[in-house]
Formats: structure tokens, C-alpha cells, sequence
């Protein structure tokens, strides 16, 4: 089947390149459209319905109209003189208020984008006084907008209402802040745009450069990308397509995640096919383009192959997660990882093959071979001495492992220290009413005798709930239109994204409500820090399922690939290693020496499956060619160092490349412990394990590394063992 995909795509390159560039075209005039109707930002939405708070989210849908879609802005309005709000300046904003409420807000829009492609969020905010402070020093606004607040469109109507707001209040001698999930998305990116952009310059920055400086090519330095690119429209146009046929939503970030992912494993698979496309090339100078590529493509894509379908097993071991932000996540991840998989058999074969000797103009490097250089020298290296350096690389790894001590999750969202300006109202709001004023916490109530509630039949509910700790006040209580539901706003202190605000949500406000809900009635407690403490029990209920599934599915694929028992065990046992690194490491950093309340709750396993996952692609390309290598007469260790020499180039440039692509999420705003620990976790997999720490067990186990079916030396090897082949050692004869 491999074969028969490469061969097909060498032999009509014009065919395939010409397919995946119409597909790629379509793809990318779609996307916005298919990636705003499948994502949806309420992380409540992704608890399994039988979660506390995700029945106080369906109480609210159902009996107090809350739509799904809306997200809520707060508005704070003062004197510019700073002194107290009187009666008139009440007035004078409840009136101001209203004339903004009356105006339809358009969307922005980008001259270069058709219009008939962008959907239009241009709407009419739904706005109303919500509360002033004890001191009249501010009055607040609840601004209602619809749609999800990673959606450009809905961040530029945003914008747009926030300035004409300010200017408004402005004219009436009135200040104004902002504060909300919304406003804090958009200050946070605001606040990073120019980074953004620069650390995706530097990236395409640093894949041609490497490129340059390996393959001495302008060819080679940009078809990577180019042809990445272009599997990557068609990837992310199909992961979109899948959830909108299956009714599946994804998480806001996920399409920023998958876009990383394929640009660094699918260079990586380009590089791993150019790098032994011209390593042909100077072997058979004699053999066409074409043969070269077809052979080479046909070789290189098992292993391409195999490190693909261990992302996809990984990944897909998701779908068996409680929490839907995982569940949707790993299956769209997957799913892109299948088609970067068929377009490095189809697209990157045909693009060789088309492009020829010439894919390394104006290099002239394929007229002779390369003599011994760095990699050669670490290949002799670790084969001369592979107890000392497996010891120094378990030693560094273990070193990183010991962060792991004391290891806490942080379920907050963001986690980014940015002083915008919405954190700025939002801790100006704090000073005098509870810092949970604008996101509260709230206990929903609903009769299931068929009767009807009433304030006084919930009086002890409520009264009760004012006797917490750490609640600083008890709105009054609201009841639905039928007056089957009814819900109590409760302000914490604490921050309602902090773990205080969470314990005291999954605790003490979930004990008294247990305690005085009125006979034939249920409650429920909801709102952001009842949702994150959900959120916490659900992921470690999915870590006990997923890494040991992963783990498994994953050795069963290098199970099957390398036809041994004990090579699987050595290349898990490595990974695993590097995982427990990595945690470690970011451990040490971001809660230990930045004093973090801990890691991001989602590092531990999306770190686990893309290190693990990843990682195995490195150590599959150097086993692959150990073994290869091994078949050919000589010593094992000559063998493993052969391996190194010419894996080497292409793992390296791979693994630089990738830790490059994982490093611009340090640019994304709550991102930047997950690019930092990716880039750490890929280049310990490259750099560590995949060029020192296997190559040295390699060494020192031999030929036993594949046991039980150990390979053994054959007269003809690979086409070109003939020409390459060690002389064989000179007989020692015993002397007494």
C-alpha cells in the first residue's frame, strides 16, 4: 500500500501536485467559516453531563434563557474628577447606557478577505446597570455579545463597541474600564500581536536557514514549507469538515495546536525523505530522479508511516476521555496527522521526484560524498564509550525528573501575568465589592415535586449560604418565568479562576447546599469556579485511563515495526524517561523558581502524548536505520555508528525545526508553559535520546537488541553495501 501510493506519486508527480494545490486553495478559502461554526469557548460545555456544574448550565439554558453563544463584558463607569457618583450621574449613565444599546455594532472588516467567506458578527449588545459600588465610586455595566471570544470577528465588534463606549462617557465627563473574559482575551492579544507576528517571522525564519545551511539550496529551503503549508489547509479544512459532520465542537485553541503540530512533523517528514533522497543521489549517480525517489520514498515511508500512526494511536486514546476538551482535541489531532500522513506518501514523493537533482541547486554537493564530520564523531563517539554516555544522559535526564517533587495542577485559565487593562478594572472592581462580582458563582435550584418555588421556601437556602466563608454577599433570589427554577447569585472574595475560589465552590458552598436544599427540590452550584473544580476531577480521572492506553497502543506499534520484544521496551523506557524530564523541568520553572500555582492542568497529558508520540518518531528513524545498518557485514557498533553518522543531519534539523514551530506558542497568551515544555521535551527526544541514550544501549546490547529475531549480516544488504561495505576484520590468531 506504501509503495504503491509513492510509486504512483513519482510516476505522476504533475498530477499530485496539481490535486493537493486545488484542494489546498479550496481548503484555505473555507476554513474560517468551518472552524467558527465547530468551536465553542465555555470549558462548562466539555463536563459530561452528569457533573454538578454542567447541570447548573443546562438549568440556566433552559429556565433563564442564558444563551450559550454569549459572552458577558463588564463595564466600569466613573466620574473623571474622581469623586462619588451622584443621582444625575446615575441618570446621566443608565441614559448613555441605553443610547449604546440601541446602536447596531458592525464588524470590522479585512480588505484582503471576500466577504461572502467571513461570517458577519456585527450585532446590537444587549446592555443593563448591574450593580454600584457601596462608595458610588463606580457603577458597573453588564454588556451581553454574542459569540466566541477567540473568533476575530467577534474580537474586532468588541473593539469596536469598547471605543465608541469610551468616547460616548468620555463627553459626558465619565471614564470607563473593561473587564471579562472577552476583554481580557483581547488586551492579552493585543498586548502580544507584535510578538506574535515576530516569533512566526523568526520560525519560517529558521526552517529556511536551516535548510540553507544543510542542503546549501534554495529549493530545499522552501518547498518544506510550501508543501507543508499546503497539506496543512487540506488537514485543518478536513479535521473542521469531520466535527461539523459528526457534531462535534472543538476547543478555541485546538485549531492553533493542530496548525503547530503539522508544521513540525510534517517538515520533519520532508526532511527525513530529503535528507536520504540525496544520500541516494551521491550513492547512485547513475540511477534516475525518478528511481531515487521512488525507491527512497518507498523505504523511508514505513518508517514515516509508523511514526505517524503512533501520533494518531496516541491521540486517539482521547476519545476515550471524560472531558470533552480532551475528547474533541485528540481525534482532530488525529485526524490532521492522517492527512500530513498521505500527503508525505503522495505530495512530498511527487514533489522530489518532479523537482529532481535540482531540489539542490545550486549545491554541488551531490558530486562527492561528505567527509567525516560532527555526526561521524558522535557517531564514534557514543559506540567507543556508550556506558559513560548513556550514564551522563540518564544522569541529565533524572536531574530534570527530580522537579517532579511536589508537582501541583493549576485549573485557572490563561496564566499569563500581563498587567492589561482588564485585569487593571477587574482589580479596581475588587477593592470594593467581591472580586467575584463580575463572575459569581451561582446555585441553581429546580422543583421536582411538580410544584412551584418561592423566595421564602428557599429563605434557608439562602441564609445559609451567606454564613460561608469566603462568600462576601448573597444576591437576592431570582425565580424562572414558571417558577420551577430559581438561582442565587453568591460573590466569592477570591478570585473566582483561583484555587481558592474553586475549593470554596467544590466544598463549602457545595456542603451547604447539600445541607439546607429544601425537601423536593435539587440543586446544583455552577459558574466559572464550580466548572474549573469539575474540570480538575475529571482530568484525573482521564490520566488513569489515557496514558496507560496510549503507552500500549504505542508499544504495540513499535511491536509490530521493529519485530522485537526487547527493542519496543528500550524505546518506551527512554521516552518515558524524557517525559518525566520535561514535567520535571517545567515544574522547576514555572511553579518552583516563578512561583506559579503549579503546571497547566492540561501540560501532563498533552506533554505525555506529544513527547511520547513525537519523541518515537526520532527513535523509530535511528532504530530503523541501526537495524538496516546491522544487516550489513561488520561489527554491531560499527553498525550503531554508521546509524549515527547519517541520521544524525535529518534528526537534528527535525528536532530544531519542530522545538522552533512549538516555541511560537510562547506568542499565544496562556501558552507559555506548553512551549516551553514542548520545545524542551523535543529536543531532549532528538538531541538525548534519539542520537546518544538509544544509540548507546544499541551499542552495548549489539545485535541483542532484537531479540528474539535478531538480524543478521548478509552479503548484499541495501543497494549499496557493495561500495560501502567495512573490510572485514583480519583473523586474530591466540599466542601463548
Amino acid at each position: 500500500m506504501i509503495r504503491a501510493l509513492t510509486g504512483y506519486s513519482t510516476r505522476h508527480p504533475w498530477k499530485v501536485i496539481a490535486l493537493w494545490a486545488v484542494l489546498g486553495v479550496v481548503m484555505s478559502a473555507l476554513i474560517p467559516t468551518l472552524i467558527g461554526r465547530v468551536t465553542q469557548h465555555r470549558t462548562g460545555d466539555f463536563l459530561p453531563r452528569s457533573y454538578d456544574s454542567a447541570a447548573a448550565l443546562r438549568i440556566a439554558e433552559e429556565q433563564f434563557g442564558v444563551n450559550p453563544d454569549a459572552t458577558t463584558v463588564t463595564v466600569l463607569v466613573a466620574r473623571s474628577d474622581g469623586r462619588a457618583l451622584g443621582a444625575a450621574d446615575q441618570k446621566r449613565v443608565e441614559a448613555e447606557a441605553a443610547k449604546l444599546g440601541r446602536h447596531r455594532v458592525i464588524m470590522p472588516r479585512e480588505d484582503d478577505m471576500p466577504r461572502f467567506l467571513v461570517p458577519d458578527r456585527s450585532q446590537t449588545p444587549r446592555i443593563a446597570p448591574s450593580m454600584t459600588a457601596p462608595d458610588r465610586s463606580f457603577e458597573l455595566l453588564s454588556v451581553q455579545l454574542m459569540g466566541n471570544p477567540a473568533d476575530k470577528g467577534v474580537q474586532g465588534v468588541y473593539r469596536t463597541f469598547r471605543d465608541a463606549a469610551r468616547t460616548q462617557f468620555s463627553e459626558a465627563g465619565m471614564r470607563t474600564g473593561f473587564t471579562g473574559s472577552l476583554a481580557d482575551t483581547v488586551d492579552t492579544t493585543d498586548a502580544h500581536e507584535t510578538a506574535a507576528k515576530v516569533g512566526g517571522a523568526l520560525v519560517t525564519a529558521l526552517i529556511i536557514l536551516l535548510n540553507v545551511l544543510v542542503f546549501r539550496s534554495v529549493l530545499a529551503a522552501l518547498l518544506p514549507l510550501l508543501a507543508v503549508a499546503m497539506i496543512g489547509f487540506v488537514a485543518a479544512g478536513t479535521v473542521a469538515g469531520a466535527a461539523l459532520l459528526t457534531g462535534r465542537k472543538l476547543d478555541a485553541s485546538t485549531p492553533g495546536l493542530i496548525n503547530v503540530v503539522l508544521l513540525g512533523i510534517g517538515i520533519d517528514y520532508l526532511l527525513f525523505l530529503l535528507f536520504r533522497f540525496r544520500e541516494q543521489l551521491r550513492d547512485r549517480p547513475e540511477q534516475s530522479a525518478r528511481e531515487a525517489a521512488e525507491e527512497v520514498s518507498g523505504r523511508v515511508g514505513t518508517a514515516i508511516t509508523s511514526a505517524a500512526l503512533t501520533i494518531v494511536a496516541a491521540f486517539a486514546t482521547l476519545g476515550l476521555a471524560t472531558f470533552g476538551q480532551f475528547r474533541s482535541l485528540g481525534p482532530a489531532i488525529a485526524v490532521a496527522v492522517l492527512v500530513m500522513l498521505l500527503g508525505s506518501l503522495t505530495l512530498l514523493p511527487a514533489l522530489l521526484a518532479a523537482a529532481g537533482r535540482k531540489m539542490f541547486w545550486p549545491s554541488r554537493t551531490l558530486r562527492h560524498k561528505p567527509g567525516e564530520g560532527r555526526a561521524a564523531r558522535l557517531g564514534t563517539l557514543v559506540t567507543r564509550r556508550p556506558l559513560t554516555m548513556l550514564t551522563a544522559s540518564v544522569a541529565l535526564l533524572a536531574a530534570l525528573a527530580a522537579g517532579l517533587t511536589g508537582i501541583r495542577m493549576d485549573y485557572g485559565r490563561g496564566g499569563s501575568d500581563d498587567a492589561t487593562p482588564a485585569a487593571s478594572t477587574a482589580a479596581e472592581i475588587s477593592r470594593t465589592l467581591p472580586a467575584g462580582v463580575s463572575d459569581p458563582t451561582s446555585v441553581f435550584a429546580t422543583a421536582k415535586d411538580g410544584g412551584t418555588l418561592t423566595t421564602d421556601r428557599l429563605g434557608g437556602l439562602s441564609r445559609a449560604l451567606t454564613r460561608v466563608h469566603g462568600v462576601g454577599k448573597v444576591a437576592p433570589t431570582v425565580l424562572s418565568k414558571d417558577r420551577r427554577a430559581a438561582r442565587i447569585d453568591l460573590y466569592p472574595t477570591a478570585d473566582p479562576q483561583s484555587a481558592q475560589a474553586r475549593d470554596l465552590a467544590s466544598g463549602p458552598i457545595r456542603a451547604a447546599v447539600a445541607r439546607h436544599t429544601p425537601a423536593g427540590t435539587t440543586a446544583h452550584v455552577g459558574g466559572t469556579a464550580a466548572i474549573f473544580a469539575d474540570v480538575a476531577t475529571a482530568v484525573d480521572h482521564d490520566l488513569k485511563i489515557v496514558f496507560p492506553v496510549a503507552a500500549a497502543l504505542i508499544a504495540l506499534i513499535l511491536l509490530l515495526l521493529l519485530r522485537s520484544l526487547l527493542a519496543p521496551v528500550v524505546l518506551m523506557l527512554s521516552v518515558g524517561l524524557g517525559f518525566a524530564a520535561t514535567l520535571g523541568a517545567a515544574t522547576l520553572l514555572f511553579q518552583h523558581a516563578l512561583g506559579r500555582p503549579g503546571v497547566d492542568f492540561t501540560l501532563p497529558l498533552v506533554l505525555f502524548l506529544f513527547v511520547v508520540a513525537l519523541g518515537t518518531d526520532y527513535n523509530i528513524l535511528i532504530t530503523d536505520r541501526i537495524r538496516e545498518e546491522m544487516r550489513r557485514p561488520g561489527p554491531a557498533r560499527a553498525a550503531v555508528a554508521r546509524a549515527v553518522r547519517h541520521t544524525t543531519p535529518a534528526i537534528a534539523t527535525a528536532g530544531l525545526v519542530l522545538a522552533g514551530s512549538f516555541a511560537t506558542l510562547a506568542a499565544t497568551p496562556g501558552n507559555e508553559q506548553i512551549a516551553f515544555a514542548m520545545t524542551l521535551g523535543i529536543m531532549l527526544s532528538a538531541l538525548v535520546l534519539s542520537l546518544v541514550l538509544v544509540p548507546a544501549l544499541a551499542a552495548l546490547l549489539g545485535r541483542s537488541l532484537w531479540w528474539p529475531v535478531r538480524p543478521r549480516p548478509t552479503a548484499g544488504g541495501h543497494p549499496q553495501d557493495h561500495a560501502t561495505a567495512p573490510a572485514p576484520e583480519p583473523h586474530r590468531v591466540r599466542t601463548c
